[in-house]
């Protein structure tokens, strides 16, 4: 379950998610096997570098938004315990600096997805880890239903993201961050 794309200025690295769990009132308890898999960095000095993850990455954000309505039924079914159900997104702030992060989902209502920011940030400023964060599922980049065995259902952008490594150089106008 543990990888994670974050966009940032200077770098790109994957970073794991922690195997923490401290649901607040009201929140789902968040849980993550110590023996989850472990992210794999994926580093990115300049915006065309950006560029070719996010072309990378494109039919594997599709195979996970096509799955995620039988993931979605699983999750408003009720999931088993110690399970827990995690969405990857895009955080954008002011400066226009873009971080992928997962977001450990509380409740789904419609089209909407709630929950709290479950990764560390790094890149963009105006959010925090277990910060509540609300969004269209039309923003979904990936889904993942982490077991208590250690193993995970979906994932499929992170899994790929195990092996791809962008190019060490490339061109772009925009330059570096």
């Amino acid at each position: 379950m543990n990888r994670l794309l974050k966009l940032c200025s200077g770098a790109l690295p994957l970073i794991c998610l922690g195997a923490l769990s401290s649901p607040a009132l009201g929140q789902r308890p968040v849980e993550v096997a110590p023996n989850a898999p472990k992210d794999q960095p994926v580093n990115a000095a300049m915006k065309c570098q950006l560029r070719l993850i996010f072309e990378a990455i494109a039919p594997y954000v599709a195979q996970a938004r096509k799955t995620y309505p039988a993931a979605r039924e699983r999750f408003l079914r009720g999931l088993p315990p110690r399970h827990t159900m995690f969405v990857s997104t895009r955080l954008v702030d002011s400066t226009g600096r873009v971080e992928q992060v997962f977001v450990a989902v509380d409740s789904i209502r419609g089209r909407t997805i709630a929950g709290r920011i479950w990764s560390d940030i790094h890149v963009v400023s105006g959010y925090a880890m277990r910060q509540p964060y609300t969004f269209s599922d039309s923003a979904l980049v990936d889904w993942t239903i982490a077991r208590p065995d250690g193993t995970e259902e979906g994932n499929v952008v992170g899994k790929f993201l195990d092996t791809y490594r962008p190019p060490t150089t490339c061109t772009d106008p925009a330059g570096t961050w």
